[in-house]
């Protein structure tokens, strides 16, 4: 086989959907197995009250496409709360246009959310899980605005919206 740069690229990209999808395979039992919250659902019992989007967010630690979620535009007052247990999350004080895709905001309301370090993608981030039932929300970035600095990068779809 001649080498060339098609054939480098060729395999590179290989690898690192290989990668991909081994870490994917890897992260697919739920952190919540080693961990128990107050908010607990059998699997079936999610997949029936959750849609198919929320469910894989949520539940298989999945990620919603950027510019997809509705609440990316939620610019009224109110409360982002989990679409899993009904916790309140975020206030639509601390939200914030972040650019990326997904709905964001500057701090979680107190007691609402716990983090973990998340090894997925060849990458060390911090994951951010409802404090209640454990649902996966998105990661946190020291890239955010005054006062905290953080920029909590939600999956719209692992939250509902009530205004005030």
């Amino acid at each position: 086989m001649t080498y060339n740069r098609r054939n480098f690229l060729t395999a590179a990209g290989m690898g690192a959907i290989s990668t991909a999808v081994i870490s994917r395979l890897g992260a697919s039992e739920p952190a919540e197995a080693a961990q128990r919250f107050e908010f607990n659902l059998t699997d079936a019992q999610w997949r029936k009250q959750l849609s198919p989007a929320a469910y894989d967010v949520l539940r298989r630690d999945g990620t919603e496409r950027p510019y997809s979620s509705p609440l990316n535009k939620e610019h009224r007052r109110g409360t982002f709360s989990c679409a899993g247990c009904a916790l309140p999350l975020f206030s639509s004080r601390a939200k914030f246009e972040s650019g990326t895709g997904w709905p964001s905001f500057y701090a979680p309301a107190p007691n609402a959310v716990i983090t973990r370090t998340d090894r997925t993608l060849g990458m060390a981030r911090t994951e951010v899980r409802c404090r209640r039932c454990g649902g996966h929300l998105g990661h946190v970035f020291d890239d955010g605005p005054k006062p905290t600095g953080k920029r909590y990068c939600m999956n719209g779809v692992a939250m509902t919206f009530k205004a005030i």
